[in-house]
């Protein structure tokens, strides 16, 4: 009896060692405790760690943070997790002598399947879009034409101009929008607006022009409706040139230190990215690196430049790499064979993610920083209030650049997001901002806010899109802002939200004037 009252102690023992092992990592003795043991996020979300000691949070300050693979999970200073994609990492914080850990699981998101809000009547529309598919700079004498060895795509169009597939999309896009407000009652069939129902208003170069010329074909068919464009043929609009009107020197030195805290990790985590950039083009063998025009991708030699009344700028290798991935992805969408447009190589999607995620954060580092956005966005955002008040107007199609639409949804406080079934995660050529106004049954007015844009596949492929064979749609979601049941702000919140933003100009204006002045 013994022997075995002795074994069920071993047994007993051993047991409590092995949960002790498989418990959340934390340091009882220290009495340090992490918030999380676990997590599980959609990419683009976050989550803010915390660590606790006798009940009370421990400073950030005297925690170190790591993440074993920040290109899936990075972790900032304050222990603030983001999902970047598929995959899984473990998240550290050590503080004093105690390592505590978290794994983090990351999934896909999952595009919605539908604008439309069932219960609910559309009563108006405004989309802020990407023109679509356009040639590069990428002629022989350019620096895009001696970076690699090898000839680049034979363009339709000339160069930074709309092509005829990215004319074909945009018809596309512009049939879905019809069938849908249709299908919501907005419009009738063939509709021919009247007065003030319909603007389409673009910026004045070729490829927005072109884009909302096409996207018009679509939408309004038999109603020979013309594009509104405000300034000389092949010029900046204002209103679409993400530009920084107001500018102090410290104002300059508060935006840069922002977007090292912000995008730093992110630039310093695009070393693959760039070792995949410079094969895929032979860089090596090219005429601009043997005669050193240009060298290897570094991560360490960005350098901003932020002018009044110009557009925010870099010098470094994220520049270059960006015209290359630029070209280099624009070439994967025109050129029918996968393998030619990656110049022979046999790239996975992955492969094409990690090239575009390039640009993406070359776009996130230069116009997504709160104190960038609210100076860049600030005209569009006016625009769009007053679009959103035009008495009768049903519909607005404004159509910019990507840099447009980063800013706006920077500006607008909208939530981290990385979209599904695309390579560019975050403004894909061609997408579309949609802010949608609803009414419920008791008359209450609420809005959606959603990316719609057309999936990798339908980019190359180019189906007929229609209700059924729809773009991708992705409903956007605003910091500190609740929704209903249904997913939809209250028309309260979102324009008290639109008006924040734009009173936020003249408040930096203020802010910074006034230290100017001391």
């Amino acid at each position: 009896m013994k022997k075995i009252n002795k074994i069920i102690a071993v047994i007993m023992s051993v047991t409590v060692v092995l949960s002790m092992a498989n418990a959340p990592y934390t340091s009882q003795a220290a009495g340090y405790k992490l918030n999380k043991a676990s997590l599980q996020l959609e990419i683009g979300k976050s989550v803010k760690l915390k660590v606790t000691k006798a009940g009370k949070v421990v400073a950030a300050k005297k925690i170190t943070w790591k993440s074993s693979a920040p290109k899936v999970a990075s972790v900032s200073v304050k222990g603030i997790v983001t999902a970047k994609k598929s995959g899984s990492a473990t998240i550290s914080a050590k503080v004093a002598k105690t390592t505590l850990k978290c794994t983090v699981k990351v999934t896909r998101a999952k595009a919605t399947g539908s604008l439309t809000h069932e219960g609910y009547t559309l009563e108006q529309v405004v989309v802020l879009s990407r023109h679509n598919i356009r040639s590069p700079l990428s002629g022989g004498d350019s620096l895009l034409g001696r970076i690699t060895p090898y000839s680049w795509f034979e363009w339709s169009s000339n160069p930074s101009e709309l092509s005829t597939r990215g004319g074909v999309l945009e018809t596309e896009n512009g049939q879905y929008f019809r069938k849908w407000l249709e299908s919501e009652g907005l419009f009738p069939e063939n509709y021919h607006p009247k007065g003030n129902e319909v603007k389409i208003y673009s910026n004045s170069k070729q490829r927005t022009i072109a884009t909302a010329q096409y996207f018009t074909a679509g939408l309004l068919p038999t109603a020979n409706k013309l594009i509104d464009y405000k300034v000389e043929y092949d010029k900046m609009d204002p209103v679409f040139t993400p530009q920084l009107t107001y500018v102090t020197d410290q104002y300059t030195s508060d935006c840069i230190s922002q977007i090292n805290e912000l995008y730093e990790d992110d630039i310093k985590g695009l070393k693959d990215n760039y070792e995949l950039l410079s094969n895929v083009i032979d860089m090596k063998k090219s005429a601009a690196y043997k005669d050193k025009t240009v060298s290897d991708f570094l991560t360490d030699d960005t350098e901003y430049i932020l002018k009044e009344n110009a557009e925010p700028g870099m010098t470094g290798s994220l520049k270059t790499a960006t015209s290359v991935s630029d070209a280099l992805v624009l070439q994967y969408y025109e050129e029918e064979d996968p393998v030619k447009a990656a110049f022979g190589k046999d790239l996975s999607i992955e492969q094409w993610e990690a090239i575009s995620e390039i640009k993406d954060v070359y776009g996130d580092v230069l116009f997504t920083a709160p104190l960038v956005a609210i100076n860049t966005a600030h005209p569009l955002l006016e625009e769009i209030k007053e679009d959103i008040n035009s008495e009768g107007r049903k519909f607005t199609f404004l159509c910019g650049h990507d840099s447009n639409i980063g800013s706006v949804l920077a500006a607008l406080d909208v939530d981290d997001y990385s979209l599904p079934q695309a390579i560019e995660k975050k403004t894909p050529i061609g997408s579309k901002v949609v802010f949608s106004k609803y009414k419920d049954n008791s008359g209450n007015e609420v809005w959606s806010i959603d990316l719609v844009y057309q999936t990798v596949d339908q980019l190359r492929e180019m189906p007929l899109l229609s209700l059924v064979n729809h773009p991708a749609i992705y409903q956007l979601s605003l910091k500190g802002l609740k929704k209903n049941a249904d997913g939809l702000y209250s028309s309260e919140d979102f324009l008290k939200r639109l008006d924040e933003k734009i009173k936020a100009y003249d408040d930096m204006i203020s802010t910074y004037s006034k230290a100017a002045a001391a």
